[in-house]
Protein backbone atom coordinates (compact mmCIF):
# COMPACT_ATOMS: atom_id res chain seq x y z
CA UNK A 1 0.00 0.00 0.00
CA UNK A 2 1.27 3.45 -0.84
CA UNK A 3 1.87 6.10 1.81
CA UNK A 4 -1.13 8.06 0.50
CA UNK A 5 -3.35 4.99 0.76
CA UNK A 6 -2.15 4.34 4.30
CA UNK A 7 -2.93 7.91 5.28
CA UNK A 8 -6.44 7.75 3.86
CA UNK A 9 -7.15 4.46 5.64
CA UNK A 10 -5.56 5.84 8.82
CA UNK A 11 -7.70 8.97 8.82
CA UNK A 12 -10.86 6.88 8.54
CA UNK A 13 -9.57 4.55 11.27
CA UNK A 14 -8.95 7.51 13.59
CA UNK A 15 -12.45 8.86 12.97
CA UNK A 16 -13.97 5.42 13.56
CA UNK A 17 -11.94 4.92 16.74
CA UNK A 18 -13.06 8.24 18.19
CA UNK A 19 -16.69 7.56 17.24
CA UNK A 20 -16.68 4.11 18.83
CA UNK A 21 -15.09 5.42 22.01
CA UNK A 22 -17.62 8.25 22.20
CA UNK A 23 -20.49 5.77 21.86
CA UNK A 24 -19.02 3.59 24.62
CA UNK A 25 -18.61 6.60 26.93
CA UNK A 26 -22.17 7.75 26.23
CA UNK A 27 -23.42 4.23 26.99
CA UNK A 28 -21.64 4.38 30.36
CA UNK A 29 -23.13 7.76 31.26
CA UNK A 30 -26.13 6.26 33.09
CA UNK A 31 -23.86 3.98 35.09
CA UNK A 32 -21.65 6.77 36.39
CA UNK A 33 -24.40 9.37 36.93
CA UNK A 34 -24.84 8.46 40.63
CA UNK A 35 -21.09 8.73 41.27
CA UNK A 36 -19.70 11.77 43.10
CA UNK A 37 -18.75 14.62 40.77
CA UNK A 38 -15.03 14.14 41.44
CA UNK A 39 -15.21 10.47 40.44
CA UNK A 40 -17.18 11.37 37.31
CA UNK A 41 -14.58 13.99 36.39
CA UNK A 42 -11.79 11.47 36.81
CA UNK A 43 -13.69 8.92 34.68
CA UNK A 44 -14.23 11.42 31.87
CA UNK A 45 -10.62 12.59 32.06
CA UNK A 46 -9.28 9.04 31.73
CA UNK A 47 -11.86 8.12 29.07
CA UNK A 48 -10.95 11.25 27.12
CA UNK A 49 -7.28 10.28 27.09
CA UNK A 50 -7.64 6.55 26.36
CA UNK A 51 -8.14 7.12 22.64
CA UNK A 52 -4.54 8.36 22.46
CA UNK A 53 -3.12 4.88 23.25
CA UNK A 54 -3.72 3.31 19.81
CA UNK A 55 -2.77 6.52 17.99
CA UNK A 56 1.02 6.06 18.09
CA UNK A 57 1.05 2.65 16.36
CA UNK A 58 -1.55 3.87 13.88
CA UNK A 59 0.42 7.02 13.07
CA UNK A 60 3.65 5.00 12.72
CA UNK A 61 1.85 2.64 10.32
CA UNK A 62 0.41 5.58 8.37
CA UNK A 63 3.88 7.08 7.84
CA UNK A 64 5.62 3.78 7.08
CA UNK A 65 7.62 3.78 3.87
CA UNK A 66 7.73 7.55 3.58
CA UNK A 67 11.02 8.98 2.33
CA UNK A 68 12.72 11.33 4.75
Amino acid sequence: MTPLGRRIVGVFAIIALIAVEALIIVACANLIAPWPILAQSLFYLVAGLIWLLPMKPLLVWMNKGESR
